[in-house]
């Protein structure tokens, strides 16, 4: 796991400095607050925002992780690794990996997303239909920023990833050949 104090982060409300208060009313149900409609939905419904990849190597990669040891884990890897490729045939689909590769701990194989519309589609999908198998979920971000690219990968495989099911440490030193 990375350090988050290791890192800046720009204040969510860049760009909103000037906007009016937002209000305190309440929605009907009493929990929720009422928002002003603002005539237009937020653009990140169309294209990812900077500093996500929106080119040929997408967004988000998603690491479905199994035991290679465990036979029922790796049927069920297989078979979800099948319906993916038949579900979903505009995503990327990588190989079913039968051993640990990369910094990856376990056996696994690889999705990439391309399009916000994806990820609303695919992660849902995947929070069910993962079973009994933990997925890495982590961004690919661009070159917008002061770190080598080995220390970016390093942390959109920690500090920016996002888990389903159990967490695998990452063997993050394989990063930093990459500069």
């Amino acid at each position: 796991m990375s350090d988050p104090s290791a890192y800046t982060y720009p204040s969510p409300l860049a760009g909103y400095e000037n906007a009016a208060p937002l209000p305190d009313e309440r929605a009907e149900d009493g929990k929720s607050f009422r928002i002003p409609e603002m005539g237009v939905l937020s653009s990140a419904y169309d294209k990812f925002i900077d500093p996500l990849e929106n080119g040929r190597r997408g967004a988000f990669d998603v690491h479905v992780y199994y035991f290679q040891s465990n036979a029922e884990q790796t049927k069920y890897a297989r078979e979800l690794w099948e319906r993916i490729r038949r579900e979903f045939p505009e995503l990327r689909i990588y190989t079913f990996w039968d051993k640990p590769v990369g910094p990856h701990p376990v056996a696994m194989f690889e999705v990439n997303l391309f399009t916000p519309a994806q990820f609303g589609a695919f992660i849902p999908w995947l929070a069910i239909w993962r079973g009994p198998l933990s997925a890495l979920v982590h961004p690919n971000t661009s070159d917008k920023d002061d770190l080598s690219p080995g220390a970016r990968e390093a942390r959109n495989h920690t500090q920016r990833a996002i888990w389903m099911g159990e967490r695998y440490p990452i063997d993050t030193g394989l990063f930093k050949k990459f500069g």
